[in-house]
């Protein structure tokens, strides 16, 4: 992974919309695998992260014009990787794939099989709504402060406050009835 200094990344930024294509492309490769770890958290397949790494690369480079602040250049980025990321499920929603029609069956035959008490986070997070899961994975695996996510996924702060306890809630009970099942 490419090292670049905060001061660096804003002289960066500031060049890229003046047409420096190199200046961007050092940007983009500086944030590539944090784009797809979190891209990997929402459409957890490999394939679906590339493309949402793919659609952010594109996605920010017709966008750096608009954006205001190098400093928030991270953010910015982020917010567009989410986004994207979300635009997948939605179009994945209605879709059946062979290989989740596969695993089905197969935990249908497993029944029998002892249930283990664990249950990974991954799991309980699919039990979320898109914003909650939004702000638990930016909040619990980025560490971003509550400023920092609402300013990420433009929404009031109270708003990321609500949404948070509210998820996190949700999370408590889907452990313990999974803990229980």
């Amino acid at each position: 992974m490419m090292v670049v200094t905060e001061t660096e990344t804003i002289k960066l930024v500031k060049k890229a919309p003046k047409g420096d294509d190199g200046a961007y492309l050092e940007l983009f490769v500086k944030y590539e695998e944090m784009i797809y770890r979190t891209a990997y958290l929402y459409v957890k397949n490999e394939e679906d992260a590339l493309d949402v790494v793919q659609e952010t690369a594109y996605r920010s480079f017709k966008s750096i014009k608009n954006l205001k602040k190098p400093k928030y250049f991270k953010t910015w980025l982020t917010r567009i990787a989410i986004t994207s990321a979300l635009d997948v499920l939605r179009k994945r929603k209605n879709m059946v794939f062979i290989d989740e029609y596969k695993e089905d069956m197969a935990s249908v035959e497993d029944e029998t099989a002892e249930i283990t008490t664990s249950v990974s986070l991954l799991e309980l997070l699919k039990s979320l709504k898109d914003d909650e899961k939004s702000v638990v994975i930016l909040k619990y695996y980025y560490d971003y402060t509550f400023n920092m996510i609402s300013e990420i996924l433009d929404m009031p702060l109270g708003s990321v406050k609500t949404i948070i306890y509210r998820a996190l809630k949700k999370l408590r009970i889907e452990g313990k009835e999974n803990l229980y099942e």
